[in-house]
């Protein structure tokens, strides 16, 4: 695999309304340094549901990017969904939490699927967005940041799989906002799960 485009952003004004977002990605040259915060000079407006340590780059496969392209009968630009990187030969689908995205020196490790909100809805200029974004299960990809590197578009990646038991962005998307039974939350407990996320499970475990 290779990493087909790196994107970053500037606070920019969504149409209608009155803040501003860094969700409007485009794709760069050169080498961009890559720390535990996600690309350096990228743009993070809304920091309390974007961006930090656990998802500190976000992903997308170039298949899950050619789909949405056939099915909104439209060219799916890099930096569109707002990502930092397109990975070329991705199905966002195959991927699990705690699989690890190898770059030069750059470390990722997913921690998380992509929920979309309203800003994405907005972005995209379809109300029903969101909804058929969560339909689709084929979310984007956030990741930590195990190893800092510089990255440029071309270089080669290795996707490395977690090795214990699975859970994927489908079913992260799927089961998002619903309480897990205990076998499914131990699960998602064993992998290496977004901060926010293992905070909310163990209180369910606890009640």
């Amino acid at each position: 695999m290779k990493i087909l485009a790196v994107c970053m952003g500037n606070a920019e004004r969504l149409p209608g309304k009155s803040y501003k977002t860094g969700i409007y990605k485009h794709q760069v040259g050169g080498n961009v340094l890559v720390d535990g915060e996600g690309l350096v000079g990228d743009t993070i407006c809304n920091r309390k549901h974007h961006g930090g340590v656990d998802q500190a780059v976000y992903l997308e496969g170039s298949l899950t990017l050619d789909w949405w392209a056939e099915v909104l009968a439209r060219p799916i630009d890099p930096g569109t969904f707002g990502e930092n990187m397109v990975v070329g030969g991705l199905d966002n689908r195959i991927v699990a939490v705690g699989d690890q995205f190898i770059a030069g020196d750059l470390v990722l490790e997913v921690t998380s699927a992509r929920i979309p909100c309203a800003t994405f809805a907005a972005r995209m200029r379809d109300p029903l967005f969101v909804k058929r974004y969560t339909q689709a299960a084929r979310p984007g990809i956030y990741c930590r940041v195990l190893t800092s590197g510089a990255v440029a578009a071309g270089m080669t990646v290795d996707h490395v799989q977690y090795e214990g038991e699975k859970v994927t962005m489908p079913e992260m998307i799927t089961t998002f906002g619903k309480v897990l039974g205990a076998q499914d939350r131990n699960r998602y407990l064993a992998a290496p799960i977004h901060y926010k996320l293992r905070n909310i499970l163990e209180v369910q475990a606890r009640a």
